[in-house]
């Protein structure tokens, strides 16, 4: 290690202060073992074990776990996995289950966040054998070196670490109920007489007093809905921003094909303009997105782009085509054997449902905001991951 110890600090190995459990069970479920944890139970960078399996569905693992040890994942090292366990079960072989030897000398609190630091996964990895699905071994990982506080200072750094992945908790436990919010709002909003869900005709569930319209009607006439460039071509440098389905998550700001102005220029009736509504048409129905402020470009040919008339806002329009109730009704015109699409023409007759432009707006605004506060809460929880991070960093 390269940085000097600090006054009162001693370097250690990881298998002097850190024991590996070789706990075992033969028959987990007789045991009164109920809950099991593999690999795919474990997400990078998150302490908390979230999702396991049960014991009583069939398992093979033996190694047992209890409340406080810590979990990490020897295969694929790199994918940063470690837990502590809030609950007792059996995990598996290619997670090691550690604690603490003497809490006089490492408080068990500071094992985790050791386990996460850049220094430890870099060890990790350097250490792992394997093409395909490299694994580390404990005696490697045992040899690790690293700088270990005085106990007061130790329990200090936990203390506060602790705290901040606390504080990140109650962010993504807040975030998840803005998310829960926003879906309740966006059904009382659009689609309130649920008594009529499961009716043959989807559209009953949206307001009574509401319009009625074709897609078609309510898009601008001089802009006619139709899909975009049929053969997108090799990607060029100097070509056209050209929008296809993965790219309806984002914001367009990340990479996107781009189609050769020479293909490009015989698909002017599928450019976009800022306001412009897309929809996929192909493979995956239903996937929608607006087209943001001061961005150009054209859409590829398992997209629908819809340029709304003056009777219907942008916003409104995308809510609307992402409610569950209406992509509902949108499935009943989706046709294909081995792969589904919706019709251009199929496209211009949907019935869309829409009330007032001003009550449009006003539901816009309200989950607008509502979507906005989730991805306020989110950015919040990662500065106090990232807080955590360089603390942990500068600390251990």
């Amino acid at each position: 290690m390269n940085k000097a110890l600090k006054p009162g600090w001693r370097q250690v190995k990881f298998g002097d202060v850190v024991r590996l459990s070789k706990a075992r069970s033969k028959d987990p479920l007789a045991e009164g073992i109920e809950r099991y944890v593999g690999l795919e139970h474990l997400e990078p960078g998150d302490l908390r074990v979230r999702s396991w399996g049960n014991v009583a569905d069939g398992v093979t693992f033996t190694s047992v776990f209890k409340p406080g040890q810590v979990l990490i994942g020897k295969r694929r090292a790199y994918q940063r996995k470690v837990a502590v366990a809030d609950f007792s079960g059996v995990c598996s072989g290619d997670i090691y289950v550690l604690e603490t030897k003497d809490s006089k000398v490492l408080v068990p609190e500071l094992l985790p966040f050791i386990c996460q630091t850049d220094a430890f996964f870099d060890h990790a990895v350097g250490t792992s054998a394997g093409s395909l699905s490299p694994r580390t071994n404990w005696a490697s990982l045992a040899d690790f070196e690293f700088h270990l506080p005085p106990i007061p200072e130790q329990t200090t750094i936990a203390s506060l670490l602790l705290q901040t992945i606390e504080c990140s908790e109650r962010l993504r436990e807040a975030k998840a109920a803005t998310n829960t919010l926003f879906e309740r709002l966006t059904l009382d909003l659009l689609a309130p007489r649920r008594e009529h869900y499961h009716d043959n005709d989807p559209l009953k569930v949206f307001p009574a007093d509401w319009s009625i319209s074709t897609m078609e009607q309510l898009c601008r006439s001089d802009a006619p809905i139709c899909y975009g460039i049929v053969q997108v071509g090799d990607y060029d440098q100097t070509g056209v921003p050209t929008v296809q389905i993965k790219d309806l998550s984002g914001d367009f700001s990340g990479p996107l094909h781009r189609t050769s102005k020479g293909i490009e220029s015989a698909y002017v009736r599928s450019r976009v303009e800022p306001g412009d509504v897309l929809i996929s048409v192909k493979a995956i129905i239903g996937e929608v997105a607006c087209v943001p402020a001061s961005f150009t470009g054209n859409i590829s040919r398992d997209l629908a782009r819809l340029r709304p008339g003056p009777g219907v806002n942008s916003g409104f329009l995308v809510l609307l085509l992402r409610s569950a109730p209406y992509r509902r009704y949108i499935r009943k015109y989706v046709v294909g054997s081995t792969r589904d699409e919706l019709s251009i023409g199929a496209l211009k007759k949907l019935c869309v449902p829409h009330p007032s432009l001003e009550q449009q707006k006003a539901i816009v605004a309200v989950l607008q905001a509502t979507s906005a506060a989730a991805v306020q809460l989110e950015r919040r929880r990662e500065r106090a991951r990232q807080l955590a991070s360089v603390f942990l960093r500068e600390a251990v």
